[in-house]
């Protein structure tokens, strides 16, 4: 077994999860996705399916490379939407971006997950203290730390 499945699988679960989240919020409270919130909810699943797949393969660092990448991205992507909160005057709403991903297959097949029809402005209501931009940006920092700790520490032969 390699020393770095467990976590690797730890990550996949939570980004999973994470998931099973933003589809409460969605369909339970209500709270409609905006195009940054759904590229989001595509590198959470890049970060679970690439931790996923590291686990079971001969190379881990592989899978958790590739979740790290995804990782940064939602780094960036989250901090992008933070940026956003932040300026009022800025807006993500009906734009390129949105058309672009409501017409690609995964949204057109799996709208109840991929279709972006909320406003960026919208997602600063508190949950649990944090806005969900918040949350996103604390989630994609742990699991960045975790990947790159999973690539840096020494395998035990």
């Amino acid at each position: 077994m390699h020393q770095s499945r467990p976590l690797l699988l730890s990550i996949a679960a939570a980004s999973f999860g994470l998931l099973g989240v933003a589809l409460y919020l969605q369909h339970g409270l209500d709270m409609l996705p905006c195009p940054l919130c759904v590229i989001q909810r595509y590198l959470f699943l890049a970060i679970g399916i690439a931790a996923l797949v590291g686990a079971f393969i001969s190379r881990p660092k592989l899978g958790a490379g590739v979740a790290l990448l995804a990782a940064l991205g939602g780094l960036y992507t989250a901090g992008k939407h933070l940026y956003v909160l932040a300026n009022p005057g800025l807006s993500c709403g009906i734009d390129p971006v949105e058309t672009f991903l409501n017409k690609i297959p995964t949204a057109t097949y799996l709208p109840f997950l991929f279709r972006a029809d909320g406003l960026c402005e919208d997602a600063t209501a508190p949950w649990f203290g944090l806005s969900i931009p918040q949350w996103a940006f604390l989630w994609f920092a742990l699991f960045t730390i975790a990947l790159v700790w999973a690539l840096i520490r020494r395998s035990r032969a």
